[in-house]
């Protein structure tokens, strides 16, 4: 009696070993799904948000601390429409969301014309650094160079542009994933 109690159990537990890799084997593709998805590793997905530029040095202003930090860079009108708010605001979270990293990120806003921002607006944008466009800057655009935030390296070069009215969890994300990557600025 005591064999064949041995014997139903032995069944039993090779039953529950089949149905445990039957489990595992239809939850496999499940998780590998999930893990691609969480840290980006769909083929084909390039990974980044903005436009990599091919690395073209720039000239910033001396001023306001701006060498050996990766620098976020608009240009616009002292007068500021909505568009101009907008990607100031978003520049401004984008280096927030960076956190410990935030020191290693600057902004700046290169005016495009005579005009003296509000100080309203100054006050709301404390930290951008601001200097007069230079003439000749060479900052490739769709459009207009009015239309993008560009990133520009701690070394000096311009690297990638971000579209017209970006979405800024994206723009945060490629932000990370470079400040992660880089051991500089």
């Amino acid at each position: 009696m005591s064999s064949s109690k041995n014997g139903a159990s032995e069944l039993r537990r090779r039953g529950r070993v089949r149905l445990a890799l039957l489990a595992a084997f239809f939850a496999l593709p499940v998780a590998a799904g999930w893990l691609i998805w969480w840290f980006d590793l769909a083929p084909g997905n390039p990974g980044n948000y903005g436009t990599l530029l091919a690395p073209r040095p720039v000239t910033l202003p001396a001023a306001g601390g701006l060498k050996g930090k990766w620098v976020l860079v608009q240009f616009d009108g002292g007068a500021c429409d909505a568009g101009c708010e907008r990607k100031l605001y978003i520049m401004r979270q984008v280096r927030r969301a960076q956190g410990r990293e935030m020191p290693r990120v600057a902004r700046l806003w290169l005016v495009t014309d005579a005009v003296t921002p509000r100080a309203q607006l100054l006050a709301a944008i404390e930290g951008t650094v601001l200097a007069p466009a230079p003439a000749g800057a060479v900052f490739p655009a769709e459009g207009s160079v009015t239309d993008h935030i560009y990133l520009v390296d701690p070394l000096g070069n311009l690297m990638m542009r971000f579209p017209r009215d970006p979405d800024p969890t994206r723009v945060i994300k490629d932000l990370q994933r470079l400040l992660r990557a880089s051991s500089f600025g």
